[in-house]
């Protein structure tokens, strides 16, 4: 025996009892007064769905083994098969809600110096506080090299003698290196000066030294290289799709209910900007645990989810929240999932959001995820746009986001329900038609 439970305001306590073999089907009210305690049970796993107050009759509410549950006669009960810590492994996600996948890279060799060997990406991905810790020591340590290499060659000239001292070169006839060297503090200055190309004018370099000429080309090659790679790095983490990112957004929690006969999963995407996602397009992604038929397992098995919106395909016109729908057919991994093996089953379902931005025109990418915890059985999504007609445009009130009515949704499988449908309707014409017999010998009479 299978119970197929109807959740929503209007079907309060109808329980639907339905035998296959027989064709047979009772259907039980309760009472009105028993409708703020309300318990609906499948006995088989020993879960108890219950609504008290203004709690809703979804899995995340569905009480785990132990939880206690009012039955219907006043009295409390906890299931005899309580683990404790067990319902800690459902906070396992591989994709955290924010979007930041939750996975670290170990065992890695030479995995610095692989970095070292992409260190512009290393740099943009690094955060702000060492990239600008780098580029500090970067150009601290430039200056302080160069300014060695700047003394060394006016130390080797004899520059920094006494008699030769920009004070007594005049009189002495001395033509230095450099002009205006007293000592290492001002080699610092003139390194300073040379990669940034400040042209103060009071430090230059002579035709005494060719050393001196050749090691002021190459400064100043470099300073230009450096300011240029800063530039490229600052700017390319200014403008990372990352950012972008951060203004699209996903419902708290998907859902599950029925949409014209058939259960749906759904849940809602937006964008805050006015500066819309050019081709944006939306993907799900089931991650579960999974055995071949060889006896090889996998521990994150990805499955490929079909998903739409109203009646387009993966690709939105994104002018307006969405509602993004995956139907429960026979293609789809929970077609044989109920409301209480949806609780009991470990996964978590990874939603990506692609798309080109207006502005910038660099792809972005944005991700969320779902897990079984995180899907409410029987709601449906509350609507967010409406015509404003003092502004006569539409407009969406982000507040209702995330936002669920709760609405009539067996908690049977979709295999069950589609099955439950079809005897249904078979029941219906064998009694509109009703019985027919086959005239004939008595004992060749066979019912049809």
């Amino acid at each position: 025996r299978k119970k197929f439970l109807l959740s929503g305001d209007y079907q309060w306590g109808t329980r639907v009892v339905f035998k296959k073999k027989s064709f047979a089907m009772s259907i039980k009210r309760d009472s009105p007064s028993d409708q703020s305690s309300l318990l609906w049970e499948q006995h088989s796993p020993h879960i108890v769905i219950s609504t008290l107050g203004d709690q809703t009759p979804s899995p995340t509410f569905l009480s785990t083994p132990g939880t206690p549950c009012r039955t219907p006669n006043g009295s409390i009960r906890r299931s005899r098969n309580f683990r404790p810590g067990t319902t800690r492994r459902f906070r396992r996600r591989a994709v955290f809600k924010h979007g930041e996948v939750n996975v670290i890279q170990s065992k890695l060799s030479k995995r610095k110096l692989r970095f070292l060997q992409d260190i512009f990406t290393t740099l943009v991905d690094t955060q702000w506080r060492w990239t600008l810790l780098i580029f500090a020591l970067s150009f601290i340590l430039s200056w302080l090299g160069f300014a060695v290499i700047w003394w060394l060659i006016c130390f080797t000239h004899g520059d920094l003698e006494a008699s030769h001292l920009p004070q007594h070169q005049e009189e002495n006839n001395w033509t230095p290196c450099v002009y205006n060297i007293f000592n290492f503090a001002s080699c610092f200055l003139f390194s300073i000066e040379t990669q940034h190309t400040i042209g103060y004018g009071f430090r230059t370099t002579t035709e005494e030294c060719p050393e001196a000429i050749f090691m002021m080309c190459m400064q100043s090659i470099y300073g230009v290289m450096t300011q240029a790679f800063m530039v490229g790095i600052v700017f390319a983490k200014m403008t990372r799709p990352k950012h972008r990112s951060q203004t699209l957004l996903f419902s708290k929690n998907a859902v599950i209910c029925q949409r014209d006969g058939d259960l749906c999963l759904m849940f809602r995407v937006g964008d805050m900007r006015k500066s819309h996602i050019i081709g944006a397009n939306i993907r799900a992604q089931l991650i579960k645990c999974r055995t071949t038929k060889e006896g090889e397992f996998f521990q994150q098995f990805q499955t490929e989810l079909a998903v739409g919106t109203d009646g387009c395909a993966s690709d939105l016109f994104f002018i307006w929240p969405m509602i993004v729908v995956h139907k429960i057919d026979e293609e789809s991994p929970f077609y044989t999932m109920s409301a209480t093996d949806m609780l009991q089953e470990r996964f978590e379902i990874v939603v990506i959001l692609e798309g080109t931005v207006e502005s910038t025109g660099q792809s972005t990418q944005t991700r969320s995820s779902y897990l079984n915890t995180e899907i409410l059985w029987g709601h449906r999504f509350e609507s967010v746009v409406s015509y404003n007609k003092d502004r006569q445009s539409y407009e969406v009130d982000y507040r209702r986001f995330n936002e669920t009515v709760q609405v009539d949704t067996p908690l049977c499988s979709a295999k069950e329900l589609v099955e439950f449908c079809k005897y249904q309707e078979d029941l219906t014409i064998a009694t509109k038609e009703g019985p027919r017999f086959h005239l004939g010998h008595p004992t060749d009479q066979t019912e049809t």
